[in-house]
């Protein structure tokens, strides 16, 4: 069985299960989370399958987020959202728990009750400069992998 047969957002995107279409185009589809965590709760998937984002297209990234951005302007002018989250999660350690890319467009409203499980606090300093020494690495393994510029 390949990874998109019995994908869930696969069967939404084909027609063969239920949804409540926002939003669509040639690469995206935009529908309402049915276990929203606040009013207006949506994804945005890929036409594509993709596990995630690490797997996904540029061409696709970028019509995602745009389809993201144009979703949260719209919770924050018709369902009058004082905020939004976007939220796109990557392996079930990240709370990913369906294996199709998608991006949660999270309206937020002042008095929602909806509470991330990450509270900021200072980090080690060292700790910091040691992550960032490594993710600044010019080792060449990622150069072909990069975004390229848009002009």
């Amino acid at each position: 069985m390949s990874d998109s047969e019995g994908c869930i957002f696969c069967r939404i995107v084909a027609g063969e299960l239920p949804a409540e279409i926002v939003r669509e185009d040639e690469l995206t589809v935009a529908f309402m989370d049915i276990n929203p965590a606040t009013r207006g709760h949506a994804l945005v998937v890929t036409r594509a399958h993709h596990a995630d984002l690490l797997e996904l297209p540029e061409r696709e990234l970028h019509a995602a987020a745009c389809a993201a951005q144009e979703l949260g302007r719209r919770a924050r002018a018709l369902l009058n959202a004082d905020g939004v989250n976007i939220l796109s999660s990557i392996g079930a350690a990240a709370w990913q728990t369906v294996a199709h890319f998608h991006i949660h467009v999270i309206p937020r409203y002042k008095d929602d009750p909806l509470r991330l499980p990450w509270l900021p606090e200072a980090g080690d300093a060292e700790q910091i400069a040691r992550a960032a020494r490594a993710l600044r690495a010019q080792d060449g393994r990622f150069a072909a992998q990069m975004c390229s510029e848009r002009r």
